[in-house]
């Protein structure tokens, strides 16, 4: 088939909720693993991976660490009576860095950085500041959030905060780790361990490495045993993973 006799209707295919897996095995290396050869398909788990495969065969690992993306702000409103109030709840979704424009750089900002994101309940904030409230040590501080300018389909947020924490702090407090939409469930404290992989290191993905997750230690250790070379390199994982293919 020629590249351009494809169609996007050509990578439908039905996926009933109730076939979604909404948390994963308690052992990953316990789940399936397909195996093709020379045309012939078969089953195995996944800790049976080292088996397959040459010795002296090169595995490259994505060691990206998701972070916590997705956080929620109210704006403040006038009030008549009381002098303020809350307002509509709004969800900021960071997709990458903006200034500073590196990761690690931005996650050692101490009280202001700007980040690209998406915004839920957008309609809601044609103005002014949004603000929230995080919690380190016991104690409450705020942290605000300014509609800088559009980015296509995104904004350029500002974040300002109190108490001189690291960026990075400010997440783990505030932050939401974001799972796949299509797993329909909120997000649950099983999830910060699970919905990384095993060798994670390098904080800047907003999803996981899909691909990763089924690895363990043991799985590792067996590759080193059959003399599998394994290197590392960094991709950070963003929101375009979970949008529909489109045509360019």
């Amino acid at each position: 088939m020629q590249t351009k006799e494809i169609q996007i209707r050509d990578y439908n295919y039905p996926l009933p909720d109730e076939r979604i897996a909404k948390f994963p095995l308690p052992e990953r290396d316990s789940s399936k693993l397909l195996v093709y050869n020379r045309g012939e398909v078969s089953e195995d788990t996944f800790r049976s991976l080292p088996d397959y495969l040459p010795k002296g065969a090169l595995m490259i690992f994505n060691n990206t660490k998701v972070i916590r993306a997705r956080l929620h702000f109210r704006k403040r409103i006038a009030l008549p009576q009381s002098g303020s109030g809350e307002g509509a709840l709004i969800e900021i979704f960071l997709l990458e860095p903006a200034s500073p424009v590196e990761y690690q750089e931005n996650f050692i900002a101490t009280s202001e950085c700007s980040w690209y994101c998406l915004v839920g309940n957008s309609k809601k904030w044609k103005e002014g500041l949004l603000y929230g409230e995080f919690r380190i040590g016991g104690t409450s501080y705020t942290i605000s959030a300014e509609r800088v300018a559009p980015h296509g389909t995104s904004f350029g947020i500002r974040f300002r905060w109190e108490g001189g924490f690291a960026f990075s702090e400010v997440l783990e407090s505030l932050g939401e780790l974001p799972i796949p939409p299509y797993l329909n469930r909120k997000t649950e404290e099983s999830d910060l361990r699970t919905y990384q992989t095993v060798y994670s290191k390098i904080k800047g993905s907003v999803a996981a490495p899909t691909a990763g997750l089924h690895f363990t230690e043991r799985v590792l250790a067996d590759l080193d045993a059959h003399g599998i070379e394994r290197e590392e390199l960094t991709l950070h994982v963003g929101a375009g993973t979970f949008k529909p293919v489109t045509m360019a």
